[in-house]
Protein backbone atom coordinates (compact mmCIF):
# COMPACT_ATOMS: atom_id res chain seq x y z
CA UNK A 1 0.00 0.00 0.00
CA UNK A 2 1.38 3.44 -0.88
CA UNK A 3 1.67 6.21 1.68
CA UNK A 4 -1.25 8.01 0.05
CA UNK A 5 -3.73 5.12 0.15
CA UNK A 6 -6.59 5.23 2.64
CA UNK A 7 -6.62 2.76 5.49
CA UNK A 8 -9.50 1.83 7.77
CA UNK A 9 -10.17 4.69 10.21
CA UNK A 10 -9.15 3.88 13.79
CA UNK A 11 -11.90 3.46 16.33
CA UNK A 12 -10.60 6.07 18.77
CA UNK A 13 -8.75 8.67 16.72
CA UNK A 14 -11.34 10.63 14.76
CA UNK A 15 -10.23 14.24 15.24
CA UNK A 16 -6.70 15.56 15.51
CA UNK A 17 -4.78 18.78 15.86
CA UNK A 18 -1.28 18.85 14.38
CA UNK A 19 0.74 21.67 15.93
CA UNK A 20 3.50 22.75 13.59
CA UNK A 21 1.52 21.41 10.66
CA UNK A 22 3.19 23.78 8.22
CA UNK A 23 6.56 22.04 8.63
CA UNK A 24 7.71 18.96 6.75
CA UNK A 25 7.15 16.53 9.63
CA UNK A 26 3.77 18.08 10.43
CA UNK A 27 2.70 17.78 6.81
CA UNK A 28 3.80 14.15 6.67
CA UNK A 29 1.72 13.21 9.72
CA UNK A 30 -1.20 15.30 8.50
CA UNK A 31 -1.19 13.31 5.27
CA UNK A 32 -1.00 10.05 7.22
CA UNK A 33 -3.96 11.00 9.40
CA UNK A 34 -6.09 12.33 6.56
CA UNK A 35 -5.34 9.19 4.58
CA UNK A 36 -6.71 7.22 7.52
CA UNK A 37 -9.98 9.14 7.61
CA UNK A 38 -9.09 11.43 10.51
CA UNK A 39 -10.33 15.04 10.55
CA UNK A 40 -7.27 17.26 10.94
CA UNK A 41 -6.75 20.88 11.95
CA UNK A 42 -3.26 22.38 11.64
CA UNK A 43 -2.16 24.92 14.23
CA UNK A 44 0.89 26.95 13.25
CA UNK A 45 1.91 30.62 13.39
CA UNK A 46 2.63 30.37 9.65
CA UNK A 47 0.16 29.12 7.04
CA UNK A 48 1.18 25.98 5.15
CA UNK A 49 2.31 26.33 1.55
CA UNK A 50 -0.59 24.03 0.65
CA UNK A 51 -3.15 21.89 2.41
CA UNK A 52 -4.97 18.71 1.54
CA UNK A 53 -8.70 18.89 0.91
CA UNK A 54 -10.61 19.09 4.16
CA UNK A 55 -7.62 20.09 6.29
CA UNK A 56 -8.09 23.32 8.21
CA UNK A 57 -5.40 25.73 9.40
CA UNK A 58 -5.54 27.98 12.44
CA UNK A 59 -2.94 30.56 13.38
CA UNK A 60 -1.74 30.14 16.93
CA UNK A 61 1.07 29.57 19.40
CA UNK A 62 0.67 26.14 20.99
CA UNK A 63 2.43 27.37 24.16
CA UNK A 64 -0.40 29.82 24.84
CA UNK A 65 -3.47 28.56 22.98
CA UNK A 66 -6.14 31.23 22.58
CA UNK A 67 -9.86 30.62 22.77
CA UNK A 68 -10.19 29.31 19.20
CA UNK A 69 -7.21 26.98 19.42
CA UNK A 70 -8.18 25.88 22.92
CA UNK A 71 -11.70 25.04 21.76
CA UNK A 72 -10.30 23.00 18.89
CA UNK A 73 -7.93 21.08 21.16
CA UNK A 74 -10.74 20.39 23.63
CA UNK A 75 -12.55 18.37 20.94
CA UNK A 76 -9.72 16.14 19.70
CA UNK A 77 -8.70 12.55 20.22
CA UNK A 78 -5.09 13.26 19.22
CA UNK A 79 -2.85 16.28 19.66
CA UNK A 80 0.42 15.85 17.77
CA UNK A 81 3.28 18.28 18.43
CA UNK A 82 5.53 18.60 15.36
CA UNK A 83 7.36 21.59 16.84
CA UNK A 84 10.86 22.26 18.24
CA UNK A 85 11.67 20.73 21.61
CA UNK A 86 11.64 23.98 23.66
CA UNK A 87 8.18 24.82 22.29
CA UNK A 88 6.78 21.34 22.95
CA UNK A 89 8.14 21.04 26.49
CA UNK A 90 7.00 24.55 27.45
CA UNK A 91 3.52 23.89 26.05
CA UNK A 92 2.74 20.76 28.08
CA UNK A 93 1.15 22.39 31.18
CA UNK A 94 -1.17 24.66 29.17
CA UNK A 95 -2.13 21.87 26.79
CA UNK A 96 -2.96 19.40 29.54
CA UNK A 97 -5.45 21.94 30.90
CA UNK A 98 -7.50 21.85 27.70
CA UNK A 99 -6.76 18.43 26.18
CA UNK A 100 -9.54 15.91 26.93
CA UNK A 101 -8.57 13.30 29.50
CA UNK A 102 -9.28 10.53 26.98
CA UNK A 103 -7.07 12.05 24.27
CA UNK A 104 -3.54 11.14 23.20
CA UNK A 105 -0.63 13.58 23.33
CA UNK A 106 2.05 12.76 20.77
CA UNK A 107 5.22 14.52 19.67
CA UNK A 108 7.98 14.09 17.06
CA UNK A 109 10.98 15.33 19.03
CA UNK A 110 14.49 14.12 18.25
CA UNK A 111 15.41 14.02 21.97
CA UNK A 112 13.05 12.33 24.43
CA UNK A 113 14.43 12.82 27.93
CA UNK A 114 13.09 16.30 28.62
CA UNK A 115 9.66 15.55 27.16
CA UNK A 116 9.46 12.38 29.26
CA UNK A 117 10.13 14.49 32.34
CA UNK A 118 7.55 17.10 31.31
CA UNK A 119 4.69 14.58 31.08
CA UNK A 120 5.78 12.26 33.90
CA UNK A 121 3.38 13.70 36.45
CA UNK A 122 0.29 13.43 34.24
CA UNK A 123 -0.73 9.92 35.20
CA UNK A 124 -3.63 8.45 33.32
CA UNK A 125 -2.98 10.71 30.30
CA UNK A 126 -1.92 8.82 27.20
CA UNK A 127 1.32 10.08 25.67
CA UNK A 128 3.76 8.78 23.07
CA UNK A 129 6.90 10.33 21.58
CA UNK A 130 7.80 9.47 17.98
CA UNK A 131 10.93 10.16 15.96
CA UNK A 132 10.89 9.46 12.21
CA UNK A 133 14.50 8.57 11.46
CA UNK A 134 14.43 9.94 7.92
CA UNK A 135 13.66 13.06 5.92
CA UNK A 136 9.93 13.29 5.15
CA UNK A 137 10.66 13.70 1.44
CA UNK A 138 12.01 10.14 1.37
CA UNK A 139 8.64 8.68 2.34
CA UNK A 140 7.79 6.45 5.29
CA UNK A 141 7.62 3.04 3.64
CA UNK A 142 10.16 0.66 5.13
CA UNK A 143 11.80 3.34 7.26
CA UNK A 144 12.26 3.37 11.03
CA UNK A 145 10.02 5.41 13.32
CA UNK A 146 11.36 5.31 16.87
CA UNK A 147 8.57 5.16 19.46
CA UNK A 148 8.81 5.96 23.17
CA UNK A 149 5.62 5.31 25.13
CA UNK A 150 5.43 7.84 27.94
CA UNK A 151 2.00 6.83 29.26
CA UNK A 152 0.43 3.77 27.63
CA UNK A 153 -3.15 3.40 26.46
CA UNK A 154 -5.31 2.22 23.55
CA UNK A 155 -4.77 5.36 21.47
CA UNK A 156 -1.01 4.84 21.62
CA UNK A 157 -1.50 1.45 19.98
CA UNK A 158 -3.87 2.96 17.41
CA UNK A 159 -1.44 5.68 16.36
CA UNK A 160 1.43 3.22 16.04
CA UNK A 161 -0.81 0.91 14.02
CA UNK A 162 -1.51 3.82 11.64
CA UNK A 163 2.22 4.41 11.21
CA UNK A 164 2.72 0.73 10.41
CA UNK A 165 -0.28 0.70 8.05
CA UNK A 166 1.40 3.47 6.05
CA UNK A 167 4.63 1.48 5.78
CA UNK A 168 6.55 2.80 8.78
CA UNK A 169 8.68 0.38 10.77
CA UNK A 170 7.93 1.13 14.43
CA UNK A 171 10.87 0.52 16.78
CA UNK A 172 9.82 0.69 20.43
CA UNK A 173 12.21 1.75 23.18
CA UNK A 174 12.43 3.84 26.33
CA UNK A 175 13.54 7.48 26.41
CA UNK A 176 17.07 6.82 27.69
CA UNK A 177 17.77 4.21 25.01
CA UNK A 178 16.35 6.47 22.31
CA UNK A 179 18.57 9.39 23.23
CA UNK A 180 21.63 7.15 23.44
CA UNK A 181 20.94 5.63 20.00
CA UNK A 182 20.14 9.04 18.50
CA UNK A 183 23.44 10.44 19.74
CA UNK A 184 25.36 7.67 17.95
CA UNK A 185 23.22 7.20 14.82
CA UNK A 186 22.55 10.89 14.16
CA UNK A 187 24.88 13.24 16.05
CA UNK A 188 28.01 11.10 15.54
CA UNK A 189 27.20 10.44 11.88
CA UNK A 190 26.58 14.10 11.08
CA UNK A 191 29.64 15.18 13.08
CA UNK A 192 31.81 12.78 11.07
CA UNK A 193 30.58 14.26 7.77
CA UNK A 194 30.90 17.84 9.05
CA UNK A 195 34.45 17.17 10.28
CA UNK A 196 35.29 15.72 6.85
CA UNK A 197 33.93 18.89 5.22
CA UNK A 198 35.89 21.10 7.60
CA UNK A 199 39.05 19.19 6.72
CA UNK A 200 38.41 19.81 3.01
CA UNK A 201 37.96 23.49 3.75
CA UNK A 202 41.15 23.65 5.82
CA UNK A 203 43.07 21.89 3.05
CA UNK A 204 41.69 24.37 0.48
CA UNK A 205 40.48 21.41 -1.58
CA UNK A 206 39.20 21.91 -5.12
CA UNK A 207 36.01 19.90 -5.45
CA UNK A 208 36.15 19.73 -9.25
CA UNK A 209 39.59 18.15 -9.11
CA UNK A 210 38.43 15.74 -6.42
CA UNK A 211 35.34 14.69 -8.36
CA UNK A 212 37.47 13.93 -11.41
CA UNK A 213 39.43 11.28 -9.51
CA UNK A 214 37.15 10.50 -6.55
CA UNK A 215 37.11 6.85 -5.50
CA UNK A 216 33.65 5.65 -4.40
CA UNK A 217 34.18 6.18 -0.63
CA UNK A 218 35.20 9.78 -1.20
CA UNK A 219 32.37 10.39 -3.67
CA UNK A 220 29.89 9.05 -1.13
CA UNK A 221 31.21 11.34 1.60
CA UNK A 222 31.03 14.31 -0.77
CA UNK A 223 27.40 13.44 -1.47
CA UNK A 224 26.62 13.27 2.25
CA UNK A 225 28.35 16.61 2.79
CA UNK A 226 26.30 18.13 -0.04
CA UNK A 227 23.05 16.90 1.50
CA UNK A 228 23.82 18.25 4.96
CA UNK A 229 25.29 21.57 3.83
CA UNK A 230 22.29 22.17 1.55
CA UNK A 231 19.78 21.49 4.32
CA UNK A 232 18.20 23.73 6.91
CA UNK A 233 20.93 24.74 9.42
CA UNK A 234 18.51 24.66 12.36
CA UNK A 235 17.76 20.99 11.69
CA UNK A 236 21.37 19.90 11.97
CA UNK A 237 22.05 22.32 14.82
CA UNK A 238 19.23 20.65 16.73
CA UNK A 239 20.85 17.25 16.19
CA UNK A 240 24.23 18.50 17.47
CA UNK A 241 23.04 20.72 20.31
CA UNK A 242 19.82 19.14 21.55
CA UNK A 243 21.03 15.76 22.77
CA UNK A 244 22.88 15.89 26.11
CA UNK A 245 24.96 12.88 25.03
CA UNK A 246 26.40 14.63 21.97
CA UNK A 247 29.52 15.74 23.85
CA UNK A 248 30.34 12.08 24.53
CA UNK A 249 30.14 11.10 20.86
CA UNK A 250 32.18 14.14 19.81
CA UNK A 251 34.88 13.08 22.26
CA UNK A 252 34.72 9.50 20.95
CA UNK A 253 35.19 10.80 17.40
CA UNK A 254 38.23 12.85 18.43
CA UNK A 255 39.71 9.83 20.23
CA UNK A 256 39.13 7.70 17.15
CA UNK A 257 41.12 10.07 14.92
CA UNK A 258 43.85 10.37 17.53
CA UNK A 259 44.11 6.59 17.83
CA UNK A 260 44.40 6.21 14.05
CA UNK A 261 47.13 8.85 13.99
CA UNK A 262 49.02 7.06 16.77
CA UNK A 263 48.80 3.75 14.91
CA UNK A 264 50.08 5.29 11.65
CA UNK A 265 52.86 7.25 13.36
CA UNK A 266 53.90 4.08 15.17
CA UNK A 267 54.73 2.61 11.80
CA UNK A 268 53.63 -0.96 12.54
CA UNK A 269 51.34 -2.55 9.97
CA UNK A 270 50.35 -5.21 12.50
CA UNK A 271 48.80 -2.52 14.71
CA UNK A 272 46.75 -1.27 11.77
CA UNK A 273 45.62 -4.79 10.96
CA UNK A 274 44.58 -5.20 14.60
CA UNK A 275 42.60 -1.93 14.38
CA UNK A 276 40.69 -3.17 11.33
CA UNK A 277 39.98 -6.48 13.06
CA UNK A 278 38.59 -4.66 16.09
CA UNK A 279 36.34 -2.53 13.86
CA UNK A 280 35.08 -5.58 11.97
CA UNK A 281 34.18 -7.04 15.35
CA UNK A 282 31.97 -4.02 16.07
CA UNK A 283 29.81 -4.93 13.07
CA UNK A 284 29.51 -8.59 14.05
CA UNK A 285 27.29 -10.72 11.81
CA UNK A 286 26.02 -7.59 10.05
CA UNK A 287 29.42 -6.99 8.42
CA UNK A 288 28.80 -9.02 5.25
CA UNK A 289 25.31 -7.62 4.49
CA UNK A 290 26.61 -4.10 5.13
CA UNK A 291 29.55 -4.77 2.82
CA UNK A 292 27.09 -5.79 0.09
CA UNK A 293 25.03 -2.67 0.72
CA UNK A 294 28.17 -0.55 0.39
CA UNK A 295 28.98 -2.18 -2.95
CA UNK A 296 25.54 -1.22 -4.26
CA UNK A 297 25.94 2.36 -3.05
CA UNK A 298 29.37 2.63 -4.64
CA UNK A 299 28.08 1.36 -7.97
CA UNK A 300 25.47 4.11 -8.07
CA UNK A 301 27.91 6.78 -6.92
CA UNK A 302 30.42 5.84 -9.63
CA UNK A 303 27.83 6.08 -12.41
CA UNK A 304 26.60 9.45 -11.19
CA UNK A 305 30.07 10.92 -11.00
CA UNK A 306 30.96 9.69 -14.49
CA UNK A 307 27.90 11.49 -15.87
CA UNK A 308 28.68 14.70 -13.98
CA UNK A 309 32.35 14.67 -14.90
CA UNK A 310 31.46 14.54 -18.59
CA UNK A 311 30.10 18.09 -18.45
CA UNK A 312 31.70 20.00 -15.54
CA UNK A 313 30.36 23.47 -14.70
CA UNK A 314 32.21 26.42 -16.19
CA UNK A 315 32.68 28.16 -12.86
CA UNK A 316 33.68 25.75 -10.07
CA UNK A 317 32.21 26.76 -6.77
CA UNK A 318 33.79 24.62 -4.06
CA UNK A 319 32.21 24.82 -0.63
CA UNK A 320 29.04 26.52 -1.89
CA UNK A 321 27.11 28.03 1.00
CA UNK A 322 23.64 27.66 -0.53
CA UNK A 323 20.91 26.92 1.95
CA UNK A 324 17.82 25.22 0.57
CA UNK A 325 15.81 24.33 3.64
CA UNK A 326 13.96 21.04 3.25
CA UNK A 327 12.28 20.86 6.64
CA UNK A 328 13.18 18.48 9.40
CA UNK A 329 15.66 15.87 8.22
CA UNK A 330 16.85 13.21 10.64
CA UNK A 331 18.61 10.69 8.53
Amino acid sequence: MSDAETVTPPAGIRRAVVAGGSGAIGQMFTALLVGSGVSVCMVDPQPPASTQPGVRWMAGDIRAPGDDVGTEIARVDLLLLAVPEPVAVAAVPALMDVLPARALLADTLSVKGRMATAVRGYHGRQAVSLNPMFAPALGMRGRAVASVTLHDGPLVDELLALVEAHGGRVVRMDAARHDRLAAVSQALTHATVLAFGHALHTLDANVEELIAVAPPPHATLLALLARISSGAPEVYWDVQSGNPLTADVHEALVRGVEHLRDVVEGGHAADFESLLSDLAGVLGERRRPLEDMCAQLFAGASLLFVEQSASPPKSPAPFSDRREGNGKSWE
